[in-house]
This record gives C-alpha cells, sequence and structure tokens, in this order.
C-alpha cells in the first residue's frame, strides 16, 4: 500500500535510541484518523531517548513501520491499541513479534481478559501525557499487570496536539479536531458514556488555535467527538471554521440537534452526504434504549437535511433489542420509506445488538429474547437481516446487513475471559455459547475489576427500565 501523508512528528533514529512500536492492528485509514494515536506517537518522539514509528495491518500486514520499513521484532516495546473485537487475532499475531507488549484502546478499557496472557500489562484509561511513564514501568492510575482492581484514568481537555500527520484517512486528508470526549446523553446500549465520563469539551478558542496553526497543511477539518454537535458552541465553532476556509465535516449528528441555521452551516462548508443513528424503527423501541430522539425529530432532520442539497443519507439501525416484536422490524421499513419521500439516495446499516460490557444491557443475551437459546436467538436474528434486506431493496434502497455470526463472536469476545483467549485463532460459537446467555444481575462478571466510575446498582435500574 502506498502511503502520502505529511508527517511534522517523525524522528530520525540515532543507536542509543530505545524504539517503540506503535500498532494499529487494523486499516491505515482508520488508523491515521484517530487523534489518540497521533498524541501518543507526538508524545514519544519528544523525548529524548525514545523513538516511536507506527504500523498498520494493510503496510507491510503490520510487520514493518511506515516510516523506515524497519522490522517490527527490531522494537522494544510494542504499544497496541485495539478499537475493535475483530482486532484481537491480528494484535495476537503481532504482539509475539516484539519482545514487550503493552495495550490500550477501548475494547481493553472494557474487558482486557481475552488478552491477558497475550500482552505484558494494560492500560485502561487516557494515556494523554503520562506515556513516557508507562514506557518506564511507573505505578500509575490506568496500568494493569493482570493482578487485582484498576481504575481508568481520565484527564482534562485543557490542550489539544497542535501539530498532527495529514493523510488519507476516514474523512479524507483532513485536519482532525477532537472537540469533546465522552457524551452526555444515556443510550442503554452504548458503552462510551461509561469509558469516557464525565463528558468534556474541549474550549472554542483552543480549538480555533488548533484549526488556525493547521489551516496552511489542508483545507478540510474533521471534528471528532462521540456527538460533535452537543459541544455548546458547535455553531460558532462551524462558524469561524467556515470563515478560515475550511471545507466542516462533522463525525456524526443527532437527528434533535439539527436545525435550519445548522444545516446552512454545514452545507456551505461542504458536507455532501450525512448519518443519522435512529437506532430503531418504532418510538417503543427507542424509549427502550433510551434513545431520545422521536420519529418526528427524525422526519425533520432529514426534511431540513433535503432542502439543502445533501446528496445521500445514510441511517444505522439495531436488531435483537430488548422487547423486540415483529411489528417493530417492520417499522424500520415504514421510517426508511418516509425518509425516502424527502431523500431518495439511502443507504441503511442494521446491526445486531452487541450488548457490551459496562453498559445497562450487558446482562442482555445476544438476540434479546431471554426465553430463546443462543441458537435460537442467532436463527431468529438471521431471519430478521433476510427479512429486512428484501423489504428495504424493493424500497431501492443500498442495504449493508451484518453477517449475525460475526456480532454473536464479537459478543463472545467482549464478555468472554481467557478462556476465549486462548481459542482466539479458531472461537466458536459453539464452544462459548455462555457468553451469548443472559447474565444474571447478581453475580460478578468479569470486568467488574475495572472501576469506571459508575454505580453498577445504577446499571441495574437503567437495565430494568428497558425490560418489556
Amino acid at each position: 500500500m502506498e502511503i502520502r501523508e505529511f508527517n511534522p512528528l517523525s524522528k530520525k533514529y540515532r543507536k542509543e535510541f530505545k524504539k517503540i512500536a506503535l500498532v494499529y492492528p487494523n486499516r491505515y485509514k482508520a488508523g491515521i484518523s484517530n487523534l489518540g494515536l497521533q498524541q501518543i506517537y507526538s508524545e514519544i518522539n519528544s523525548l529524548n531517548n525514545f523513538i516511536c514509528e507506527r504500523f498498520y495491518s494493510d503496510v507491510f500486514n503490520g510487520e514493518r513501520s511506515v516510516e523506515s520499513g524497519s522490522r517490527l521484532e527490531d522494537f522494544d516495546t510494542g504499544l497496541f491499541t485495539i478499537q475493535y473485537e475483530e482486532d484481537y487475532l491480528k494484535a495476537v499475531e503481532l504482539s509475539i513479534k516484539v519482545a514487550e507488549s503493552i495495550a490500550g484502546g477501548p475494547c481493553i478499557m472494557m474487558n482486557p481478559l481475552p488478552l491477558k496472557e497475550h500482552f505484558k500489562s494494560f492500560f485502561i484509561g487516557e494515556a494523554d501525557d503520562v506515556v513516557d511513564r508507562i514506557l518506564n514501568g511507573d505505578k500509575i492510575e490506568g496500568l494493569y499487570d493482570g493482578r487485582g482492581k484498576v481504575k481508568r484514568r481520565y484527564v482534562r481537555l485543557d490542550e489539544h496536539l497542535k501539530s498532527q500527520i495529514i493523510g488519507t484517512g476516514a474523512y479524507g486528508e483532513a485536519v482532525l479536531l477532537e472537540v469533546g470526549r465522552g457524551c452526555r446523553r444515556r443510550c442503554r446500549f452504548c458503552v462510551v458514556r461509561q469509558l469516557y465520563s464525565p463528558c468534556r469539551w474541549r474550549k472554542l478558542s483552543l480549538l480555533l488555535e488548533v484549526a488556525e496553526e493547521n489551516r496552511k497543511y489542508s483545507d478540510k477539518i474533521a471534528l471528532i467527538a462521540p456527538s460533535p454537535s452537543d459541544h455548546p458552541q458547535f455553531k460558532e465553532l462551524i462558524s469561524e471554521l467556515l470563515n478560515m476556509g475550511y471545507m466542516v465535516s462533522p463525525s456524526s449528528m443527532r437527528a434533535d440537534t439539527v436545525d435550519e441555521e445548522l444545516m446552512e452551516m454545514v452545507s456551505k462548508g461542504g458536507l455532501k452526504s450525512i448519518t443519522f443513528a435512529p437506532e430503531a424503527g418504532s418510538e417503543k423501541l427507542r424509549e427502550a434504549v433510551n434513545k431520545g430522539i422521536s420519529e418526528d425529530d427524525i422526519l425533520n432532520a432529514v426534511e431540513i437535511t433535503s432542502s439543502r442539497k445533501i446528496q445521500k443519507l445514510k441511517l444505522y439501525f439495531m436488531i435483537g433489542l430488548p422487547g423486540e416484536k415483529e411489528e417493530d422490524i417492520k417499522a424500520i421499513i415504514e421510517l426508511v420509506n418516509k425518509v425516502k419521500k424527502f431523500i431518495p439516495r439511502i443507504t441503511v446499516s442494521i446491526n445486531p445488538l452487541v450488548p457490551k460490557p459496562h453498559t445497562p444491557f450487558q446482562w442482555l443475551p445476544f438476540g434479546g429474547d431471554e426465553s430463546k437459546t443462543p441458537e435460537e436467538n442467532i436463527k431468529v436474528l438471521k431471519n430478521k437481516v433476510n427479512f429486512l434486506r428484501k423489504e428495504l431493496r424493493k424500497l431501492k434502497v443500498n442495504v449493508e446487513a451484518a453477517n449475525v455470526d460475526r456480532f454473536a463472536i464479537q459478543t463472545i469476545l467482549s464478555r468472554g475471559d481467557e478462556k476465549v483467549g486462548r481459542a482466539l485463532k479458531g472461537v466458536k460459537i459453539r464452544e462459548f455459547r455462555d457468553c451469548l446467555k443472559q447474565i444474571d444481575v447478581d453475580i460478578e462478571l468479569p470486568w467488574d475489576f475495572i472501576d469506571h466510575g459508575y454505580s453498577k446498582s445504577n446499571l441495574k435500574k437503567e437495565y430494568e427500565k428497558a425490560s418489556y
């Protein structure tokens, strides 16, 4: 794979340097769009006695660095960031090539147990400003060696990486502006609130300073956060960025934050497509997952969007929700049909709910139906996917339908322990079907040793509210 990028952070190797490999066991396009990785890379290369180079799974198969083509096994320490459960196998494959390996990232913050025997240690939380201490082996909050309990580390957002690598990532060749971390919403299926609480926003003045610093490198800027349009000064931020001459691309937008003024701004910023996530077709199930948006919110947002000549729309839906009935599945088709009257070019993404650790849904069975076996739930999910694919194609929309078995394995990996880790090369649903069953709310969970600062009793209350 040919890499074209502007990199102001690289460093020339000297013999006395300790070599650190920063490994992203997935594609370059996704990895270069991860500002947290760039922060770590910058911090290490600012240290006198260290040098850091990057590794991606689709560049030399992850075995040689982007910067110099150096072999992974020639590095002293490998820092791995694991964003998705499906990256586990590649991460383990690469970890054995480096003498010392440390893993972090959202999957590790949720539950590192499936990878416990494959890495020396783990970092639970945000590593900003402590990478040097992690490399030196200091005892710091968030560093977990596989024993006892660990408390997640979080930071204030008083600073922002100013110089950054500009590569062709998920947002194109764009400057990345992380406007905040965490989420103030309370969606019961989403782990972001628990992993990154409290919700924090960067000051407008800081964000504009970073944008001004990088104007000469790109004319496009991506606004990064779980819900960037929730930033208290979101409109002011977009207005100022437009005045600087930037094309502006928010990573996502909630339907209930869309109004005429905002859409006028983002359309001026060059936005050609937009994504909304209703998650469910019916009001009943949106209430069950605590999404906090109504059908009126969705249709109003779509109507406003269509008036600004946005050409493409993507809608995300989940299946396998608690209390889901046949009419709820049909409601997805009905909602898409209503939306299509405003914007004809639609892509609909259908994914089964993965009951993630640390969420109110962590006790749910995969498939959502407590009365069914794992095998029965999987069969029902496949039937729902096939039905939705067939009916939505009649509406002449593009359908991205999930492979249900892959999502079942994702659930096993997210809720599993060391036994799952020993079978990573061939995780089979039938061997770990217990990970797909409903979990008793009163038993201790494998990931309870991680302190994310929330009350487990509050999660139980939220779980009970979702029951139908």
